[in-house]
């Protein structure tokens, strides 16, 4: 990567759906190599998806949470399918992972907590819920 990957990637984050051209215009690159350097950094994994961000309070996941988990053995594939959890990653230090959730209410959070905890292979929790977005990159 130099400097003009680092350019396209920089709008791209802004809106994965501007057009070539305005790239272009933007970048002071030509729209040519503009398509050619996102198709590479495509193909080397650099760019590994174009996603969406949701409008958190919108769909209904406006109340977010983060949770240390200290886990006696890996908690397997139902972990990775819960609609609520949105990132994992394990960590070092007291605790094996950290969980970002999003949930539409206390209620909702209430019950999966509870759930969460019958697990036999959790040791402990810690939960944190989130007050304020300050930054999200992504």
């Amino acid at each position: 990567m130099d400097t003009k990957d680092e350019k396209i990637i920089k709008e791209l984050k802004e809106n994965s759906r501007t057009p070539i051209r305005d790239i272009s215009k933007k970048t002071g690159i030509r729209p040519s190599t503009v398509h050619q350097r996102i198709n590479k950094l495509m193909k080397n994994n650099i760019i590994e998806k174009f996603t969406i961000k949701l409008n958190n309070k919108a769909v209904g996941e406006d109340f977010i949470v983060f949770m240390l988990v200290a886990t006696k053995k890996d908690l397997g594939q139902e972990i990775m399918n819960n609609k609520h959890i949105k990132e994992i990653f394990g960590v070092t230090g007291e605790y094996d992972l950290i969980l970002k959730l999003k949930f539409k209410d206390l209620d909702e959070f209430n019950k999966f907590v509870i759930n969460f905890r019958k697990n036999q292979d959790i040791e402990k929790t810690l939960t944190l819920v989130g007050t304020i977005n300050l930054k999200e990159e992504i």
